[in-house]
């Protein structure tokens, strides 16, 4: 079949120049750094794949609303604008802004989450899993079996496993359960999404036993694409009446507006109770403003509404995740071991396969990243051991299943050539990783400790 060649459905009209610094000082860097990759100064990284979250390119469109943003105090057209594309694409009438995602997390939480509640989820994000046990509540991973195996080509990963729930509320009783949380897609698991079916079962439970439904929805237009192209009975829906379907089923969304919303700061809370909308307000005037700006500017309000339109266009999502899956497919080919199915916003480093000399509670994905910023100034982060943190209660670390090093891709921001720079270095670290050696915690904070930890480098 002759198919056109693809391309991205942008032109570019405004660039950043960016320089590379030498091997010599990129190792010099990150020992000042203490060799943690959020502790480099950004200027010093040449293809920064940290974080998608806010480090977007907004469109046209988007400048320009932002510069009609209203900056009232109070009933800015600008919130008006949000909330309209909220319930317009969400179909959750209550709506409070608040500054990013980890803002409304605590909003939400503090409304919710008291001292020995239980929260069951699909492999609960690090600020997610950091606000429930600050609260000295636990999370719960109920993600099915096969996410565990990075080698397995299963097409929902993020799926929650549906026995394991039922386990969960029997064990502990719907009464220590303020709340399910199903995040689409599953960051921690590797950028997996959860099927339409999926969703749909659990809202079953949930409601059954009278226990709310809260999606962390940071990404939840890349799960409707999955569905669309995954999902069997689901290709002939568009991305919006997918959106539709999959909160129908929710009683509640948190979302950090910097992914899928491509914008550079800002979040909010979706609500389907008036009940828990007024109790929210409570405390999202206690910790970020006023109802209708929740720390967050009139103008930033506008980009978003404008964001969210733009994010939930197939041709805008095919060319995202086709940027991704291209990544994806270049270390294949190079025999770098990633996590499959690829996800929709990263691709992650097996780190495990990659050194399997470096034992966990040496950090192997930690030293990966470290000797991939070496090798080519590209900075990624570690989603293992590091970021699992410790048991709130032991106080040991609690190594995970998987020990991923995770390459995040900014959104309408690097070319494919960069997707090259990002292969070819890692090609040279697979080349010397017997050389390697692993590290040693030095510093850590007591949550949510991989910001801003130091490493050292074992002596043996």
């Amino acid at each position: 079949m002759d198919t056109a060649p693809y391309s991205e459905p942008y032109k570019i009209k405004v660039v950043e120049q960016i320089k590379q610094i030498s091997r010599e000082e990129r190792a010099q860097k990150i020992r000042e750094a203490h060799y943690n990759l959020f502790l480099l100064h950004a200027e010093d990284v040449y293809v920064d794949l940290l974080t998608d979250s806010g480090t977007g390119a907004m469109s046209d469109r988007q400048w320009g609303a932002l510069m009609e943003g209203d900056e009232s105090y109070a009933g800015s057209r600008s919130f008006f604008a949000m909330k309209t594309a909220i319930n317009d694409i969400l179909g959750l009438p209550h709506v409070l802004p608040t500054h990013q995602g980890r803002a409304a997390e605590n909003v939400l939480f503090s409304a919710l989450i008291k001292e020995g509640d239980v929260i069951p989820g699909n492999s609960h994000f690090d600020t997610t899993k950091g606000h429930i046990e600050f609260r000295k509540a636990s999370a719960v991973d109920c993600t099915i079996a096969q996410s565990k195996d990075p080698s397995l080509n299963h097409p929902f990963k993020g799926n929650v496993d549906l026995m394991a729930l039922e386990q969960c509320i029997a064990q502990h009783g719907a009464g220590r359960i303020p709340m399910v949380i199903i995040t689409i897609t599953c960051n921690s698991g590797g950028g997996q999404p959860v099927s339409l079916e999926n969703i749909r079962a659990v809202a079953e439970i949930t409601k059954k036993h009278g226990i709310p439904l809260i999606f962390d929805a940071a990404r939840f237009a890349e799960n409707a694409y999955f569905i669309k192209t995954r999902e069997s009975g689901c290709d002939n829906l568009t991305i919006r009446e997918i959106c539709h379907e999959m909160f129908t089923c929710a009683d509640g969304c948190t979302m950090s507006s910097k992914k899928d919303a491509i914008v550079n700061m800002g979040g909010f809370i979706a609500l389907r109770s008036e009940e828990l909308f007024q109790a929210c307000s409570v405390f999202n005037i206690i910790y970020e403003g006023y109802i209708t700006y929740g720390g967050m500017s009139g103008r930033d309000m506008a980009a978003l509404a404008r964001g969210l339109y733009e994010g939930t266009e197939f041709d805008y999502l095919h060319s995202r995740i086709s940027q991704t899956a291209y990544l994806g497919k270049r270390l294949v080919e190079e025999g770098i071991p990633v996590l499959h199915p690829f996800g929709g916003h990263a691709i992650y480093v097996n780190a495990l396969e990659f050194l399997p000399h470096i034992p966990q509670e040496q950090f192997p994905a930690q030293v990966l990243g470290v000797e991939l910023y070496i090798e080519g100034g590209v900075r990624g982060v570690e989603i293992g051991t590091v970021l699992a943190d410790r048991d709130p209660v032991t106080r040991e670390n609690r190594p995970p299943n998987m020990e991923l090093l995770r390459l995040a891709i900014p959104r309408r921001v690097y070319t494919n050539n960069h997707m090259e720079v990002v292969v070819w270095a890692l090609k040279k670290v697979w080349q010397r990783r017997e050389q390697l050696k692993g590290l040693s915690l030095t510093f850590e904070a007591p949550i949510m400790r991989h910001f801003t930890a130091h490493f050292t480098p074992v002596s043996s």
